[in-house]
């Protein structure tokens, strides 16, 4: 018999046993719980980075991932340099640059001399019988070349118009004209002799349109003489092969 509240004592190998010190949990110690708060933070600045739009930019070994440009390269959408007009480009050293000879036919020569102008009664030497007035010339440029020999002295001058039909009335006018463009000398050349017993020296010259462009190619001697040997075809070679070359980048403009 027992008394109300008596406990009885537990059966012997049912008695509880402290738990040997072994099988206790690990000790949580001040160095770990630094460690588990710096794996925290790292993880959670992970998980931020990817939720960035461009996430491979930020953790290494994703790639980039933005559409930035590279260094040097032009921004989307940015306005590329507007290239020249046709007016702009109009030039002697555009078309003929001067370390660009001629050779054709046999001719060989260099570029002497260059000039430009926006007035083409400049191009013109006798001024009282223009026979480009009128035709709507918006301008010229005019090169000289030398043959290698320096033998020969070639002269061409483009006339711009603004079509085709201005620069057709041009070259008739020209053809029949008897005023001569002007014949750009060589820079540097000695001045020419005039004429000798009333004589003019002897000159080839060539009249082309070439869609609304007219080239006028003169060649002389340099030594300006005014006779030469019936089958002496210098001035004619050097003229048409200046004149070919000149009127070439204009021919399908």
């Amino acid at each position: 018999m027992t008394t109300q509240g008596e406990q009885f004592p537990p059966p012997p190998g049912l008695q509880p046993h402290a738990a040997p010190a072994h099988s206790r949990g690990p000790r949580v110690t001040r160095q770990r719980v630094l460690l588990w708060v710096a794996l925290a933070a790292l993880a959670a600045a992970g998980s931020w980075a990817v939720t960035r739009p461009n996430p491979g930019d930020l953790l290494p070994g994703l790639g980039p991932t933005s559409t930035k440009p590279a260094a040097g390269t032009p921004a989307p959408g940015a306005a590329p340099a507007q290239p020249l007009t046709e007016a702009q480009a109009f030039a002697a050293d555009w078309y003929f640059p001067a370390q660009r000879g001629i050779e054709q036919d046999g001719y060989k020569g260099r570029r002497a001399n260059a000039g430009q102008g926006a007035d083409c009664a400049d191009a013109v030497q006798d001024k009282a019988h223009d026979p480009l007035r009128d035709t709507g010339c918006q301008g010229y440029l005019a090169v000289s070349f030398v043959r290698l020999d320096q033998q020969v002295n070639s002269s061409v001058t483009v006339l711009r118009f603004a079509d085709e039909a201005s620069a057709r009335k041009a070259e008739a006018a020209l053809r029949e004209s008897t005023a001569a463009l002007l014949l750009l000398q060589p820079e540097g050349a000695p001045a020419a002799p005039g004429p000798q017993a009333g004589k003019q020296p002897l000159t080839s010259r060539r009249v082309a349109a070439v869609g609304h462009y007219v080239t006028v190619t003169v060649s002389r001697f340099a030594d300006q003489r005014t006779s030469a040997a019936e089958t002496d075809h210098s001035l004619d070679e050097a003229t048409r092969a200046v004149g070919y070359a000149a009127g070439l980048p204009f021919a399908w403009m």
